[in-house]
């Protein structure tokens, strides 16, 4: 794992695609062995900054430096990034094209040109932690949406990346499949150490799952800081389209409306249940 405090940054990013610029000098950074979420509301430029991360689309200016060294765009240099950053995408359909699970999940792995034997072993310990074992067999087509979304994620980790970068990975899914995904990756980033950063406009998994948070509004970042700095500033999150967690908008109308002396912040059920118990006793 990357010994450095952050295991990627931008400095004045300006990128973009069909003549359109989406980044406008966007400089952020993303702790090394953190869940980072990049929140925005559609349109943000959230897609955007992750295909760029990944050397999908090429900045029109600024530069990215992975693990301390500047991102270069030649082919060999991008093969070895594409290793070392894994991307999964919004509609897993956008994704995965082989045949059966198992081929989709090894395809990074073959391509890197590993032996039989380390596909194997690489292939046994992603479908354990992402939970794909049981249905490697199945085609794609007969997979439900969200066993598409762990076998993305899996074919995403079998390269073994220093960092993963998921793009809207609960959209599509009910609750249950939601939270699922997301405790899923919690557990992968504890049993591999790679970082995770997850763009979304999920305001309610954010306060529960990220460690550090980055807001894009209108293709610039405007915040990058810790979850409990971002949440007990609500201004900030309406001026940029996005609405608070359901939770910390509770307690604001206990506040506000009801003259209830509470911290407005409190975003998860733990916060409020701490709240709560203080005013019962």
């Amino acid at each position: 794992m990357n010994t450095e405090k952050d295991i990627l940054k931008t400095y004045s990013l300006r990128s973009g695609y069909d003549g359109e610029t989406v980044l406008r000098d966007v400089s952020i950074n993303f702790p090394s062995g953190k869940t980072t979420f990049v929140l925005g509301a559609n349109g943000a430029g959230k897609s955007t900054l992750f295909l760029t991360l990944n050397g999908v689309i090429r900045p029109l200016s600024g530069s990215v430096a992975f693990c301390g060294e500047t991102v270069r765009y030649d082919k060999k240099s991008l093969k070895r990034l594409r290793e070392k950053i894994g991307i999964v995408f919004q509609d897993p359909d956008d994704q995965l094209f082989c045949p059966t699970v198992y081929e989709d999940i090894t395809f990074g792995a073959v391509n890197m040109g590993l032996d039989e034997l380390e596909i194997r072993r690489r292939a046994d310990c992603v479908m354990e932690i992402t939970e794909t074992e049981a249905f490697k067999d199945k085609s794609i087509h007969a997979l439900s949406f969200g066993q598409k979304k762990r076998t993305a994620i899996a074919g995403a980790l079998i390269t073994a990346p220093k960092l993963l970068l998921l793009d809207e990975p609960t959209a599509g899914l009910d609750p249950k499949g939601a939270a699922k995904i997301m405790r899923s990756l919690n557990d992968i980033k504890k049993k591999t150490g790679v970082t995770v950063v997850v763009s979304t406009h999920d305001m309610d998994m954010a306060p529960v799952f990220a460690e550090h948070i980055c807001l894009l509004d209108g293709g610039r970042a405007v915040f990058c800081g810790s979850p409990e700095d971002f949440f007990k500033t609500p201004q900030l999150l309406r001026k940029h389209g996005l609405r608070l967690p359901r939770i910390s908008h509770l307690f604001e109308i206990l506040n506000k409306r009801d003259g209830v002396n509470t911290n407005a912040s409190a975003s998860t059920i733990s916060a409020a249940r701490k709240e709560l118990l203080k005013l019962i006793k």
